[in-house]
C-alpha cells in the first residue's frame, strides 16, 4: 500500500480541524481519502476510520463530512474513505478496500508494542461497510478496531421492518433496495455475514458499538435491533435515539451526540497516535 506524496488542503478554520485529500494506493487501486485533522500533529488522540454514506452505489466523501467533522471537533484524527461503488465494484471490493485502510491507518498508532487502536465509523451503506469491517477485524486482528459507531446502518438486505414500511418504501424501484441489488452481485452474497452483519450468527468478539439512529428513518428499527443483537451476544453496544437528522439541514449535532461520541472514544481509544 501507498500514501501518494501529494495532499491537498481544502479547508482550516479557526473552529474546525484542517481537512486534507490524500490519494492512496490499495492494492492496485487509487482510493481517495479524507483526513479530518492534522496528520503530523503531536500528542494522544483517537484515531477513526469512516465511511460516508449512500446506498452502496452512490455516495460521496462531501455527503460524510457532516459525521467525520462530529468525530473530528471531538478531537479524533478521522479518515474517511472514498470506497469503491457499486455495481462497477460489488461486494467484497468495498470492505477489502476498507480493511485495507484500517491497516493504513494503524500505521499512525506508532510501534504495535503500544498500539492506539482504531473506531470504525459510518452511515447507512457506510455503516454496512464499518461493521463488516469490525468483523473482519474481529477474524483476522482483533487488535486493531477498538469500536465501531454505526448512523442508521444498512444491515439488513430484507429490508422488512416497521421503520422502512412506514417510511412507506417498497421494494421496487426503491432506491435502498437497487443499492443492495447492486452490490450483492452474486446469489451467495446475500448469506454472507460481511455483507449482512443482521444476519451473522456470529457476533460474539465484536468491537464495542454505539448504534445511533434516527427517528422517522427508514433504518431506525435496524440500529436499534443491531444493538440489541450484540448485547445478547455478550458485545458492549449501546442505542441513541435522535429525533432528528442534523445531516439534512446542516444543523450542529445535538448536544447528547457530541457527549456520547466523545464519551466513547474516550473509553475505548483514549490511546497515544505517534506520526509517522
Amino acid at each position: 500500500m501507498t500514501d501518494t506524496a501529494t495532499s491537498r488542503t481544502i479547508e482550516r478554520t479557526t473552529s474546525s480541524p484542517p481537512i486534507s485529500d490524500r490519494a492512496l494506493t490499495i492494492a492496485g487501486r487509487m482510493v481517495n481519502v479524507r483526513v479530518h485533522g492534522d496528520l503530523e500533529a503531536k500528542g494522544p488522540r483517537p484515531l477513526v476510520l469512516h465511511f460516508h454514506g449512500g446506498w452502496f452505489s452512490c455516495g460521496t466523501l462531501d455527503d460524510g463530512n457532516s459525521v467525520a467533522r462530529l468525530f473530528a471537533d471531538a478531537g479524533a484524527l478521522v479518515a474517511s474513505v472514498d470506497y469503491p461503488l457499486a455495481p462497477e465494484h460489488p461486494f467484497p471490493v468495498a470492505i477489502d478496500t476498507g480493511y485495507a485502510a484500517l491497516e493504513w491507518l494503524a500505521t499512525l498508532r506508532g510501534k504495535r508494542a503500544h498500539p492506539t487502536p482504531v473506531v470504525l465509523a459510518g452511515e447507512e451503506a457506510g455503516g454496512n461497510l464499518a461493521a463488516a469491517v469490525a468483523m473482519m477485524a474481529r477474524d483476522r486482528d482483533p487488535d486493531l478496531a477498538a469500536g465501531q459507531v454505526l448512523f442508521s446502518p444498512l444491515l439488513d438486505p430484507c429490508m422488512a421492518s416497521a421503520s422502512v414500511r412506514q417510511a412507506s418504501i417498497g421494494v421496487g424501484g426503491c432506491s435502498i433496495a437497487c443499492g443492495w441489488k447492486e452490490y450483492l452481485a452474486q446469489p451467495g452474497d446475500i448469506s454472507h455475514p460481511y455483507a449482512a452483519p443482521a444476519a451473522a450468527v456470529r457476533l460474539a468478539g465484536m468491537a464495542p458499538a454505539l448504534l445511533v439512529s434516527f427517528t422517522g428513518h427508514p433504518l431506525h428499527d435496524d440500529a436499534r435491533r443491531y444493538a440489541a443483537r450484540l448485547t445478547g451476544a455478550g458485545v458492549e453496544a449501546d442505542e441513541l435515539d435522535v429525533a432528528a437528522d442534523p445531516r439534512k439541514s446542516g444543523a450542529a449535532w445535538p448536544e447528547d451526540v457530541q457527549t456520547r461520541v466523545r464519551q466513547f472514544l474516550a473509553e475505548h481509544a483514549s490511546a497515544a497516535v505517534t506520526p509517522r
